[in-house]
């Protein structure tokens, strides 16, 4: 292999390497980070048998087998895997694509993590809560006013989770019309997120997708020739996952209306909307938006996190309770109607993730919010130009701007010299950056989404546009550099087989111990 060359545009970035085990394998019997109190006497008189106590079924057997290390040994493990682990405080992080990385104000992971925060709890009375319980209520309003809809829940903690609470409303509300068995279809675009269809068709529907026109436009004829008596609901994100606007969007939502349907809108993330367009105004009955997307909240490696559910007057007897009202002097925990689709997860919501976006939005108030999406708007097609310009690089559909991401194409840099996305994927690596690629079917070949949102400088996206600079050239002069990486991080090539194959799948540690027979 010819020699790496050192362009000074990149940066020079090795990432630490520590071999790490698992944590459970650093486990030593008799070691100890902390030793507890006894219990106290109160406690252990609740914890016996009876009438108003812990009930036997619910009171372990034998200890929970967690690793015993001390408290060095812990500090050191997590240390080193924190290392090994990029993220947005680290790089720049606008290769997450609609996962959406943008700055969390470490004031607001202060105000988390107060004695008053960390002490919570989801059974308290609602006396003992009012403060937070104040912060639901104004974020719900807030939350009102940004989409138009008039009542929020911040139940569903992800945006999938949020999207099938939706579906959820949909099969209830035909269910109270006498029409559910008929409405049995759900209309949804190729390039909207995976999880609309999905969650759908949990609930039973049928899926109709709409493809985009030459364009990059759900096309509204197909729109039309798909309606129908047994369309029960119309899902879309707008903009969808290529960037691109569907500036007819009431269009379809009114053809769909006078079907009967309901129209649901996947706002995850609403980065280049703020204070510019609203789900009302765009004829849509419901939205959620993602916290952790767009309201300055952290992803939580999945949870939890906080998909916000609105909807219409209409649906607000719909809506998973409890929710937050005020009655003039505290505030109460209403129970759910006799139509609610019931609860989505055990509690109300993920306080911590409610109170950090409640900062961020009060922080920042109407014409920040509107700063935001702009900035985020400039940011993205200010990408989008400089991209253009990469040997190999094109962005399929329309030429004009796109919104708050774009997904892009590598397709003819793969023609040409044989390197595809992947292959870049773990290049990026090696100077401390990451890109996804796109969604499965890749319907846009060879692809790459980069989205900046507002929280980057020209400086950081140019040092992103730099490294794809770099690495287009090495794909044309010096490939076996980029189809062998990465060189400067943690691992090198991962044997991803395993994937697709159950049988080795090994969620937690126990489920490992078993599928290698170590008991």
């Amino acid at each position: 292999m010819k020699r790496i060359r050192r362009d000074h545009k990149v940066r020079n970035f090795h990432q630490a390497k520590w071999d790490e085990p698992v944590i459970f394998e650093l486990h030593r019997q008799g070691e100890r980070g902390v030793i507890p109190p006894g219990t106290e006497a109160g406690i252990s008189a609740e914890v016996g048998d009876g009438i108003g106590r812990i009930p036997v079924s619910m009171k372990r057997k034998s200890a929970p087998a967690l690793p015993e290390i001390g408290q060095a040994k812990v500090l050191r493990h997590y240390l080193r895997l924190s290392q090994e682990t990029l993220g947005s405080d680290l790089n720049v992080e606008i290769g997450q694509g609609t996962c959406t990385m943008k700055y969390i104000p470490r004031i607001n992971e202060m105000l988390i993590r107060t004695p008053h925060m960390m002490e919570l709890h989801p059974l308290q009375e609602a006396d003992s809560v009012q403060g937070m319980l104040e912060i639901f209520y104004k974020l719900d309003l807030a939350m009102r006013e940004i989409s138009g809809m008039d009542a929020f829940s911040f139940q569903p903690s992800s945006g999938t989770q949020a999207l099938l609470a939706m579906a959820s409303i949909v099969r209830a509300y035909h269910d109270s019309q006498g029409e559910g068995d008929q409405r049995d279809e759900i209309i949804t675009t190729i390039f909207s997120h995976p999880s609309q269809a999905a969650t759908a068709a949990v609930k039973g529907y049928k899926i109709i997708t709409l493809h985009p026109d030459e364009d990059g436009f759900p096309d509204i004829e197909k729109l039309k020739s798909v309606i129908s008596e047994r369309t029960a609901g119309f899902v879309v994100a707008n903009p969808e996952d290529t960037g691109i606007y569907n500036h007819r969007i009431r269009e379809f939502t009114d053809l769909v209306h006078e079907a009967g349907g309901v129209c649901f809108y996947d706002q995850a993330n609403a980065n280049g909307l703020l204070g510019i367009t609203r789900a009302k105004e765009a004829g849509f009955d419901m939205c959620f938006f993602n916290l952790h997307k767009t309201f300055a909240a952290p992803h939580m490696c999945g949870g939890p996190a906080t998909g916000a559910l609105g909807v219409s007057e209409g649906l607000k007897r719909f809506l998973p309770g409890p929710l937050v009202d005020y009655d003039g002097s505290r505030y109460v925990l209403t129970n759910q109607t006799a139509d609610s689709i019931g609860k989505v997860r055990s509690f109300h919501g993920v306080a911590q993730t409610v109170l950090r976006s409640y900062a961020w939005l009060m922080s920042l108030g109407p014409d920040g919010l509107k700063d935001v999406a702009q900035i985020a708007v400039l940011n993205n097609n200010y990408l989008y130009h400089k991209i253009l310009q990469i040997r190999g690089a094109s962005a399929p559909y329309i030429k004009g701007r796109r919104l708050e991401q774009v997904r892009y194409s590598w397709k003819q840099l793969t023609d040409e010299t044989g390197v595809t996305t992947e292959d870049i994927t773990r290049r990026m690596c090696d100077f401390g950056l990451h890109y996804w690629t796109s969604h499965h079917p890749y319907i846009v070949k060879q692809p790459f989404t980069l989205e900046p949102t507002e929280s980057y400088s020209k400086e950081d996206l140019d040092e992103y546009i730099h490294a794809l600079e770099h690495i287009s050239n090495e794909a044309y002069t010096q490939p076996d550099i980029v189809r062998s990486a990465p060189h400067n991080s943690t691992v090198h090539r991962n044997d991803e087989s395993s994937l697709d194959d159950p049988k080795q799948w090994c969620i937690t540690w126990r489920a490992y111990l078993k599928k290698t027979q170590l008991v």
